[in-house]
Order: C-alpha cells, then structure tokens, then sequence
C-alpha cells in the first residue's frame, strides 16, 4: 500500500504541475507578451473557464498526504511554515487579480491587477520550484521528526541552510522557465494572429535556457544528492526517464518552429511529467530527506498511515478521482479551440 500511495500523491502532484502550470506561465507572461488590454482580456479569457479547477490537484494532494502519510505531512507543514503562508498570500493574490480585474474598465484598476497577476504568479513559481529542490536536496530533521527553515542563511548548501540557497534557485530558476514555455505554448493554441505568433517566439526565445538550465540542475541534483542516482543503478529502466526527456525538449522544438502548437504543448507536458517523474524515482522510497543523519529521513514506511485508513481512503479517492476526471474532460471540452472575446464572462 505504501507503494502504491506513493505514487498516487505524485501522480496528482504531477497532474497539478502540468495542468495549472500553463495558467501560471500564462500569468508570467500576461504582462510581458500583451501589447494592448485587448490581448491581455484574451491572455485572462483563455484560462479563465480552467484555472481555479487546476488547482483542486493541489488541495486533492495536501488532502491524501494528510491521510496517507501524516507526519510526513505535519513535518512538512511545520517546517516550511513560512514559504507555505508566502504561497497562501500569492495564490490568494492571483485569485483576486483575475476576478476583480473585469470589475472596471478603469485604466489603473486594470493595470494595477494586471501587475498583481504577473507578479503573484511569477513568484509562485518560483517558490514552487524552489521547494521540491528543497526536498531533493532534504532539510535538517531532528530526531522528532520536525526542522525549521529560515527564508536564507548564507545560500550555501550545508548542515544549515535555509529555503533559498544556489540550489534551490536553481530549481526556481527551472521551474520558471519551463512553466513560462508551458503557458506560451497554451496560448499558442489558444490564440491567434499576432498574440498567438509572439507566443511561439517566446518558445524558441526561450528554449535554449530551457536545455542548460536542465542539464545544469542534473549536474546540480547529482552534486548535491548523489544518492539519488541509487535506484536508477538499480533499476537502469529508470535511465530512459532522462532520454524521455530530452526527446520532449526536442519535439518542443520542432513541432514550435512548423506551427504543430497543440503537439509542442504535449511535448511539454511530457517535459514537465518527465522531470518530475526523475526526481520522485530518485527518492523513493525516501520522502523527506535528512542532511544531518540519513536514519532520521521519512521514510514511506515511517509515515505511512493504518491498514484500514489506507484501504478505506482508496476506495473513496477512487470515486473522487472518476469525479474530477468527468469534470475536467467536460470542462476542457467545452472550452475547447481558440478565444472569442465576443463571448460573455470570460469564456470562449
């Protein structure tokens, strides 16, 4: 069941990555690509009917944590107290932002949301990347099982570090590349004329950082945690992951340049599926790693939760999983093809 479990909450994990990862690439660029406030209505329109349903994954994985693997939550829910309550704000920041933003068609009430957009989504990716970097890397357990991390110490990775060292901006770094591709390549699809060419641009603007930074934060995981290269020489199968990705970064690329956008931007769910489908095989079955002493890690079997709980909560996150699944194959449906801003609310 622990395995099984496991890979559950990384499915999900992986499921929220992809799925509200283009919505907040798209909020990266909501800004950056926009010329006038007609195109950034559309940039707001293209992911309007979708973005607050991506982020029921996030609350479906904190939820099964809670119930699978409840010290692992409680740890991790304590020591990271302070990035978690700066990711609060900036979701709640992004959410007022894109619903008060059409609530006047003054000029400064619209710019000064649009900024809050941009900026509660750029930070959040960032955090985000940040903190899966933080549990590749591991933080400083006790033998209780709690850590605290300040926001910094001397950005060294060591016995003491803090949220944010070299490495871990790396891993922010990453994250916000990739995710500002993701949501280029969403409005590509998403759009046309001269919104949808500047998208594509921004792809092969970008895709070049994109290779560097994921070779250069393999070299980093690699330094930084060479354990995690023990089940890939256990299982070599695992070594195909690597290869799977640079044969996304590749059909990014090449469908990019001829126009293909829906096949880039599978590409590029595949990318970021890839990726963390390589970080989660490098630790299991360690789910948070402790720098100070390896026997103090969480372990899946340390954290995992009763019998009965697991097979109870199975059974009902099956039934919840059909429900979500239905509801975004009907929703995604319905909102499928380009953006017609002649349409009331921000729909299609």
């Amino acid at each position: 069941m622990g395995f099984i479990w496991f890979w559950l909450v990384a499915v999900m994990l992986v499921a929220y990555v992809v799925l509200d990862g283009f919505d907040l690439g798209v909020g990266v660029l909501h800004l950056l690509l926009t010329r006038n406030d007609e195109e950034r209505q559309t940039t707001i329109r293209a992911i309007g009917p979708v973005w607050d349903g991506n982020e029921v994954w996030l609350l479906a994985s904190g939820g099964t944590l809670y119930f699978a693997f409840p010290l692992l939550y409680a740890s991790a829910f304590s020591g990271f107290y302070l990035p978690l309550m700066i990711v609060l704000w900036l979701l709640i920041l992004r959410g007022i932002s894109v619903e008060l933003r059409g609530h006047s068609s003054l000029g400064v009430w619209r710019t000064f949301f649009d900024g809050l957009f941009c900026f509660s989504s750029t930070l959040l990716i960032i955090f985000y990347g940040a903190a899966l970097a933080n549990v590749i890397r591991g933080v400083p357990l006790g033998t209780d099982s709690y850590f605290f991390l300040p926001l910094w110490t001397n950005w060294m990775v060591g016995p003491n570090p803090g949220i944010l060292d070299w490495y871990t901006v790396i891993g922010g770094v990453v994250a916000l590349v990739a995710l500002t591709i993701h949501g280029a390549l969403y409005l590509a699809v998403k759009t046309d004329g001269a919104l949808q060419l500047r998208a594509r641009a921004t792809v092969r603007l970008l895709w070049g950082g994109l290779v560097l930074l994921t070779i250069g934060s393999l070299v980093a995981t690699i330094a930084v945690r060479p354990s995690s290269l023990q089940n890939y020489y256990a299982h070599p199968i695992a070594f195909a992951i690597p290869v799977l990705v640079a044969a996304c970064l590749a059909g990014i690329l090449s469908f990019n340049r001829v126009g293909r956008d829906y096949a880039a931007f599978l590409c590029s769910a595949g990318y970021l599926t890839f990726m963390m489908v390589g970080a989660v095989s490098g630790l299991y079955p360690v789910l948070m790693p402790s720098i100070t002493d390896p026997n103090l890690s969480i372990t899946i079997d340390k954290a995992l939760s009763g019998p009965h709980t697991l097979h109870v909560g199975l059974v009902w996150w099956g039934f919840g999983m059909l429900l979500a699944i239905a509801y975004f194959v009907f929703v995604y449906r319905m909102f499928r093809g380009k953006v017609d801003l002649g349409a009331t609310g921000y729909g299609h």
